[in-house]
């Protein structure tokens, strides 16, 4: 395997391995005398090894919103990508962080790009076992291109926000990224549903969503983490229930 990198990078140098991410089986930084680049994978029949080929599929229509792919192998059983490496920090979510704004920008721009004629998830699929009603699964449709995974390990910020990891790249209504983003926000500690729903507001989108589609969107994002979490969550799950059911239950309460 090192071979067929060396290949695209010429001679690696040293390797470090990621801290952050649940998607690969490889995630690391690969340093090589021309520079450096992020690399991840998975083996050839993992069960999501799909995912590299939707994140190679969408790279060429974000291109200054995520990280530029330059290279796609498989070898030796794996299947790897190298991606340019950014130097950014990871988004801190926190009340007052500066990096709020570049991501309510990212956000904004990823919203101004036309959605790829590629395979991808809908929206209303994904969402369709956890709506509490499965004629709100229409106010989910929509022809745009959302990222749905905005961990803040997902997000670097430098002088911009840039989104990494589009396993989950998902066609739907425009709002939905901005909605998403609350549920982390709230996660994140600080911010209360108001607030977090005033940061949605800095993207364009969210202010064409129906206010049924965010009530049911809450619902099913709580369904669909207690689901995730089952009857012994980890502290990191535990917070995403905690922040969903809370949402949930306030846009119940400002009927």
């Amino acid at each position: 395997m090192l071979h067929a990198i060396e290949e695209q990078t010429g001679p690696v140098l040293k390797i470090e391995a990621a801290t952050e991410g649940f998607n690969s089986e490889i995630a690391a930084r690969v340093y090589s005398e021309t520079g450096s680049c992020h690399v991840k994978g998975l083996r050839t029949d993992h069960k999501r090894v799909w995912t590299q080929r939707r994140e190679a599929e969408v790279n060429p229509f974000v291109r200054g919103i995520a990280p530029v792919l330059l290279w796609r192998i498989e070898t030796a059983g794996w299947d790897l990508l190298g991606f340019e490496a950014l130097e950014g920090h990871h988004a801190d979510y926190s009340p007052g962080s500066p990096d709020l704004p570049k991501v309510a920008d990212a956000l904004r721009r990823l919203g101004e790009v036309p959605c790829p004629a590629i395979e991808l998830k809908h929206a209303e699929q994904r969402l369709e076992r956890y709506a509490a009603n499965p004629a709100e699964l229409e106010l989910f449709t929509g022809t745009s291109l959302l990222h749905t995974d905005l961990n803040n390990a997902n997000v670097l910020v430098d002088d911009r926000a840039h989104f990494v990891d589009w396993a989950w790249a998902t066609r739907g209504a425009a709002w939905l990224d901005a909605g998403y983003w609350v549920i982390w926000l709230i996660s994140a500690g600080g911010h209360d549903p108001k607030s977090a729903e005033q940061w949605a507001g800095r993207v364009p989108a969210w202010h064409t969503a129906p206010t049924k589609g965010i009530d049911a969107f809450a619902q099913a994002s709580a369904n669909l983490w207690e689901e995730i979490a089952g009857d012994a969550p980890d502290p990191w799950t535990a917070r995403m229930v905690a922040a969903s059911r809370r949402w949930a239950e306030y846009r119940q309460a400002t009927k």
